[in-house]
This record gives structure tokens, sequence and C-alpha cells, in this order.
């Protein structure tokens, strides 16, 4: 009885093992289904947009270029289209991040339809890139676009829920931003974050000056920051120019609780930084710097960090400035003055020289008979020329105002050609035209006593 009893028992647990075995299967492929589908659904978006506002030659293009690891950016018109390969490597997973820059003529401004519309803009993150070489337009091209940039998102007609949908979201994040501990890793913070998620937590009210206006994550990018040198050696900045332009670019992004970065491509100054930061806000991807504001030509502020009572802190380093002026009484355009070019001599061409290349240029330019009109005309004018000086000086004599005999022989002797054989004879070649002029004015003068009217060849000298 004993040993049915075990046997019994025995089949009992051979049956309850594979039924445990069953269940395990099925557990192990639950899990990995469950894995996979929450892989699947965790991929990164496609939909994310960067679109980069600024001033033409301000280094937009070459900026996004150096994001992409471009080496020779080839710059594009009116509406130009990039892309940046952004990966997970937690993920295993990879896609692109369409990047639009919009050209800065005013006539490309309605093109930005195209980039932003109104199923885009909650997925899109925009950057207005401004020039440190030429301060004096930073908060001109700054409230520039954040016009064009108001202007458009209302022009899309988005439902009001929708848009407060959107600020809420950004003020939210503005509020929760918590600056990382020095030496925080990057794994270490992203566990942090998800810790928060479950977590209540005390968020400050946005200051007097701060909003989100426009729904969607704003970045002001100075470029060209290593033109801080520059200002300093050839305009004659200062300290306390440049803390000056720093606190009103930093209430400007404050205002917009907008995030700031000084950027130099050419010394590879917070490009990388840029990049990060941009992915983090896009993607939620872990991000751990600290504002950096030592350097003055490698700022960065995240959205979220500065106030005005730390921006004042830069008012302890301009004792000169007040920082209540206007921007463009401090900051202003210099004046470019041409500087004076050394007085050349010149050596003016030979006055015959010159008229033959004249005289050659019109000839061939006009037709035979105009050709022959001409070569009159210019031999009347030359005529009259000289005899005008020959008068002048006294040269012709006291009967040089009446004498046209006396200039018709002096001429007709230049007229006649020396030949070199036998200097002092006429070759007897004339100019047919000069002797049709030269008959023209013997015929027309009056005669003088004592001096023959019939030929102009007779060659009398006074």
């Amino acid at each position: 009885m004993a040993r049915n009893v075990d046997q019994h028992s025995t089949v009992s647990q051979t049956g309850n093992g594979a039924e445990n075995e069953e269940d395990e299967q099925q557990n192990l492929w639950s899990s990995i289904l469950s894995e996979v589908s929450s892989h699947t659904s965790s991929k990164l978006p496609t939909c994310k947009t960067v679109i980069v506002l600024g001033e033409d030659e301000s280094g937009k293009t070459t900026l996004i270029s150096r994001l992409q690891g471009v080496e020779d950016p080839k710059k594009g018109f009116g509406l130009e289209y990039l892309y940046l390969d952004v990966r997970d490597e937690d993920r295993d997973d990879s896609t692109r991040c369409g990047v639009w820059i919009l050209g800065g003529e005013d006539d490309y401004q309605d093109l930005l339809r195209y980039a932003l519309t109104a199923e885009s803009l909650e997925h899109a993150f925009i950057i207005i890139v401004v020039d440190m070489s030429q301060p004096w337009n930073i908060i001109d091209s700054l409230e520039k676009y954040t016009k064009v940039l108001r202007r458009h998102i209302d022009s899309l007609r988005i439902p009001p829920q929708k848009l407060k949908e959107l600020e809420q979201r950004l003020v939210q994040q503005f509020q929760e931003y918590t600056e990382p501990e020095e030496g925080e890793q990057e794994s270490s913070r992203k566990t942090s974050i998800a810790a928060q998620g479950d977590e209540e937590q005390v968020v400050l009210p946005l200051g007097e000056t701060t909003h989100t206006k426009f729904a969607v994550p704003i970045a002001v990018v100075v470029s060209k920051s290593d033109s801080v040198s520059a200002l300093e050696k050839d305009n004659d900045y200062r300290e306390e120019h440049l803390d000056f332009m720093q606190q009103h670019i930093r209430k400007f992004c404050l205002n917009y609780g907008a995030s700031l970065f000084y950027v130099s491509v050419k010394e590879s100054k917070n490009c990388d930084l840029l990049y990060k930061y941009m992915i983090h806000r896009i993607y939620s991807f872990p991000f751990s710097m600290p504002a950096l504001v030592v350097e003055k030509d490698a700022i960065f502020i995240p959205s979220g960090w500065d106030s005005l009572q730390k921006i004042s802190i830069l008012y302890e380093n301009m004792p000169n400035l007040s920082p209540d002026k206007s921007f463009d009484e401090v900051i202003m355009k210099p004046i470019v003055r041409k500087t004076l070019q050394e007085n050349k001599e010149v050596v003016a061409e030979d006055e015959q020289t010159f008229l033959l290349k004249q005289q050659g240029v019109l000839s061939k330019q006009l037709p035979q008979e105009a050709r022959n009109r001409w070569g009159q005309r210019s031999f009347s004018c030359a005529v009259a020329k000289v005899w005008n000086n020959l008068s002048q000086s006294g040269e012709a004599g006291p009967a040089a105002g009446t004498n046209e005999g006396v200039l018709a022989n002096f001429f007709n002797s230049l007229l006649s050609k020396k030949t070199a054989g036998s200097p002092g004879k006429p070759t007897g070649s004339v100019r047919s035209d000069a002797v049709a002029e030269l008959d023209r004015m013997t015929k027309g003068r009056k005669p003088v006593p004592g001096q023959s009217a019939t030929s102009p060849s007779s060659n009398s000298t006074s």
C-alpha cells in the first residue's frame, strides 16, 4: 500500500514539474515580447526638427555643418535643409533630425511656413544666431527674429488650448531645472531624472520678466565668439563693454526662457556642448553640464538657470557703464573713415600721341564719309587753336589778327614732310583734306596791301 502511495506521489511531482517548466517558458516568451514591444515603442522619433534663424553671414550654415562634422559647408539660398545624425547608445537606435536654415533677407521670411507648421510646432527647436564680430547688431537681430517667429506662430491658427499646453510644458521644464552637481555622470543623471518622476517637486514661480511666449524652446547662439579679442584690439572694447553686452543678451534670453551659447566654430568652442544640449531638449537625452559664465568667449547658460540676481553680478565689473542704458548708446557701430590715398605723380601722355590714338579709335567706329568730315573738322579746330595761341603770345606779328595767309603758309610748311636723304625739301605729299582747308582759307581772306593772296604756298614770312 505504501508503495502505491509513493508511485502516486512520484507521478504527481512529475506532472507539477512539467507544468512549472511550461509556465517558465511562457513567462520567458512574455518577457521577451514585452521587451521587444517596449523597445519598439521607445524608438527615437523621426518628426523632430531644428529651425535656424539669423542674418546672412552670421555663421548659420557653418555652425550646422560643424555639428554635422562637415568641413567644407556649401551655403544655399532661401530655405536650406540639412539633417543631423542622432544615435542612442543605450537603446542601440538612431534617427535623423531635420534642420531648416532660413535666409536672412526679408523676402525669405514667408518660406518659414514650409519649415514650421501647426503639426510640427510641438516637435521643433528654434536657434537664433547673432554675430559677435558685429555686436552692435545683436539686440536688433534678436528682436527682429522673435517678431518674425511670433508673427508666424500667430498665422498658424493653433487652438488656444493647444498653445497653452505647449507653453505650460516649457514653464514646467524651466521651473524644474536643477543644476547638476560637480562630477555627476550622465548615467546617474538619467537615473535621478527617472526617480524624480514619481516624486512631488517644489517648483518656484517664474520671475516678473520671465516668459515663454512661443510654446517652443529657443536657444540664442552668439557665433564667432573668437572676435572678442579683435573687438578689444580694434574697437577699444574693455571688460565692462563685454559684460554690458552679456547682461543685455542674458536679460533677453531670460525674458523668453531661452538658453544662451557663445560659440566659435573656428576655435571649436561650445560646438559639441550645443549639440548635446539640443539633443537633450529634443529627445530627452541625459545632460550633466553646468552653466559656464567664467570665460568671456565661451558662455553657456541653460534654460532655467539664470535670474536677474545672477545677472546683477556683472554690474560690479561695470563702474563706468549703467546697466539701464540702451544697448545702442554703449555698443555703437564704428564710423568707417576712408583713408586718404597718397598723391602719386602721374606722367601725362604726349598730346600728339594721345590725339593720334583717339583719332584711330574714332575712325574705326565711323563710316568713311564721317571720317572725312571728322578729319576736316579736327584740322580746322587745330588750326584755330594754334592761331589763337600765336595771337595771344604775339608771335604772329602785328598783323596776326588779319593775316590768315601767314597762318596758311605756316601750316602748309608743317604738313609737308621732309625726306631723310634731302632735308629741307618737301616731298609734295600733303593731306588732301588739309590742302582743301588751306585753299578755303586763302580764298576767303581779304587781301592785305603788299602781300599776294593768290597762292597759299608763296611762303611769305613776316
